[in-house]
């Protein structure tokens, strides 16, 4: 998919339609006279890595949106922490929930497909059979929320912010990518992708960047790598209202947003107002919640979906308890390992570590049997390894193996699952024995005190490092356990500010985090920002810090899939490899989103499969709403 992952985001996104990647995007074909001789154009309102898009190009509505849903009302969510800048796109400083909600891009993606999007910045677009560059034809109405009008300029001037200001590991990566980015006129600008690099996914990547206006950004001297409480000016349907720095943040409709009327956006952007409450700790965002703070609740704990969603207005019905269904690919949450440090350079010392976290017994104890173990960075995908490989996934691992990056076993061997331990007892000692074992080969002997040490004296010590309170009932018990097996172990729950510089380049200064392994279902460059040994000191995804000459090969061989099928094959193998290079515990994953909301708000019926779309296709019930609002039911 795209290179890129641009805008940061501190808090947890529970909307999975936002835009967290420079996303994969889709393709009709309407044939034209080439720009180079015998060279065909493919002229499209939209693009897709394989196959045909689903809609035509005279569609009406997306197919899972209500086209006639009402506008109007508040939809107001809760988020941990706080902020302290609107610039979503650098490293400094905390970014507000939704700051990047002004901004929009020129291709954008639905809930329905993998891999497909549609025009909105642009009415079509033109590229050769081969992607070796793109032309996007720009609305000649789009106008920024002050009225003025977005042009190609504002679009190349975008492009050029982020390339050399942009996130280091982004601009590592698309550097090598994209040769040139020229406005052809007003309203037509064309990117020129550098010979030799696999295009597939490069027209995507593009049409993924935001667009800011140009005069705003010069005229209030912005820049991208600084913190700022001045908002990037966008087309978006939203704009910035009210901003209380560190408590709330709100955004309200733009009454005279330009693509309104547009068919891609019918049935969408139905709220007035988006409303983000933060609060210091989740249990008094949940105390928030029942007394009407906010209104809507994704939970994200099992405890408190399974023990306190039993207050009165749960039994009256004045809010409703949902589980609603979500095909979406999980998101590879575990705790990571920083391989910077010596310790964790032996895979023997990470296998010992991952044997002491007793899932099933966490999952029967303290998550009420609700969720399922991660074993993939493709987890709930068709893309995840699974048994031995095929002899089309051996093919691409042999040439690794005969250059001595990959074991022979990885060949033979199933691919690496996470560690079965007895659901019944905290700490499992068959799991105890086999860990110790390992530790023991390593070097790590344990004392008369029971500490283990290396040959120099030096303890093996773990420092878990965590900012949110309600995860300590999960890390306590592996902290436990890493104890009897003779690790100075320990957790020390630090505030969010010092979660953030103690976790980014230059400190990463860490032993375990609770982070995730980040995938798309078609991956492309993007895996260089994750997993590529050119960013691991830089990027903020890469947050384990690997460097694998295999994993460097596998990902571009990922890029250079031209199929679904061979990308299927390279992902598995890329999977597999993933695994064995243990840099993980992997975590667990709900299949069903868990919703909680007072009882004036309204979804399409089915969602589509791969977003729950919150603040995009939801709506508001005004009838019920002011019903609520009569009874006094909101602070």
């Amino acid at each position: 998919m795209a290179a890129a992952a641009v805008a940061r985001t501190a808090q947890p996104v529970w909307d999975a339609s936002g835009w967290l990647f420079a996303g994969a995007l889709a393709l009709t074909m309407g044939l034209t006279a080439g720009h180079a001789r015998g060279e065909t154009v493919i002229t499209s309102h939209g693009i897709s890595t394989f196959g045909d898009l689903a809609l035509p190009a005279d569609f009406t509505h997306l197919p899972y949106v209500n086209p006639d849903a009402p506008k109007g009302g508040e939809l107001s969510q809760w988020t941990f922490g706080s902020f302290d800048t609107m610039n979503p796109f650098s490293v400094k400083g905390r970014a507000a929930i939704g700051s990047s909600v002004m901004l929009e891009t020129i291709l954008t993606s639905t809930a329905d497909e993998i891999g497909a999007s549609y025009c909105l910045l642009c009415s079509t677009m033109e590229y050769p059979e081969d992607r070796s560059w793109v032309i996007f034809n720009l609305r000649d109405d789009i106008r920024f929320s002050d009225g003025t009008p977005l042009t190609a300029e504002d679009v190349v001037f975008s492009y050029e912010q982020f390339l050399t200001k942009g996130l280091q590991d982004f601009r590592t990566v698309f550097a090598e990518q994209v040769l040139s980015a020229e406005a052809l006129d007003p309203h037509r600008v064309k990117f020129t992708f550098r010979p030799g690099v696999p295009t597939r996914d490069l027209p995507e990547s593009v049409g993924g960047l935001p667009v800011m206006s140009k005069a705003h950004y010069l005229a209030n001297k912005l820049d991208l790598e600084e913190a700022s409480m001045t908002p990037f000016l966008g087309s978006g349907p939203y704009v910035p209202g009210k901003i209380d720095i560190g408590r709330s943040i709100t955004y309200v409709r733009n009454p005279d947003y330009w693509g309104q009327d547009l068919p891609i956006n019918k049935g969408q952007n139905n709220f007035d107002v988006l409303r983000y409450e933060y609060f210091s700790d989740p249990n008094s965002a949940f105390e928030g919640f029942k007394a009407g703070a906010y209104a809507f609740r994704q939970e994200n704990s099992s405890k408190q979906w399974a023990e306190q969603y039993n207050f009165p207005r749960i039994a009256d019905g004045t809010v409703i308890k949902a589980e609603l269904p979500s095909g979406a690919k999980a998101q590879g949450q575990a705790f990571m390992f920083n391989l910077r440090r010596e310790k964790w350079q032996d895979p023997r010392v990470r296998q010992a570590i991952s044997l002491m976290f007793n899932f099933e017994w966490s999952n029967q104890t303290l998550f009420y049997g609700l969720y399922d173990r991660v074993n993939s960075v493709w987890e709930n995908t068709w893309m995840e390894a699974e048994g031995t490989p095929s002899p089309e996934e051996a093919a691409v691992l042999q040439p690794l193996v005969d250059q001595g990056l990959l074991p022979a076993t990885i060949l033979t061997e199933p691919a690496v699952m996470a560690p079965v331990s007895n659901p019944d007892r905290q700490l499992d000692r068959r799991n105890l024995r086999a860990a110790s074992a390992l530790l023991d080969e390593a070097g790590w002997i344990a004392g008369d005190d029971g500490k283990r040490r290396n040959a120099k004296g030096e303890l093996l010590t773990i420092e878990f490092l965590n900012d949110n309170p309600t995860f300590d009932r999960v890390i306590q018990p592996f902290v436990e356990n890493l104890i009897a097996l003779g690790v100075d172990a320990s957790l020390n729950t630090i505030d969010q500010a010092q979660f953030e510089n103690r976790t980014r380049n230059p400190s990463y200064d860490f032993d375990i985090i609770t982070g995730n392994a980040r995938s798309q279902y078609f991956s492309g460059a993007e895996l260089k920002q994750f997993y590529g040994s050119a960013t691991a000191d830089v990027s903020v995804f890469n947050i384990m810090g690997l460097k694998s000459p295999a994993v460097d090969k596998l990902i571009e061989v990922v890029m250079a899939s031209k199929t679904k099928d061979e990308l299927t094959i390279a992902t598995k193998a890329l999977d597999r490899v993933l695994r064995a290079e243990g840099f993980w515990v992997p975590q667990w994953f709900n299949a069903k989103d868990w919703v909680a909301y007072y009882d004036m708000y309204e979804h399409p019926d089915p969602l589509p499969p791969y977003a729950l779309g919150v603040t995009s296709f939801w709506w508001y019930n005004a009838e019920k709403g002011e019903a609520l609002k009569a009874r006094r039911v909101f602070q």
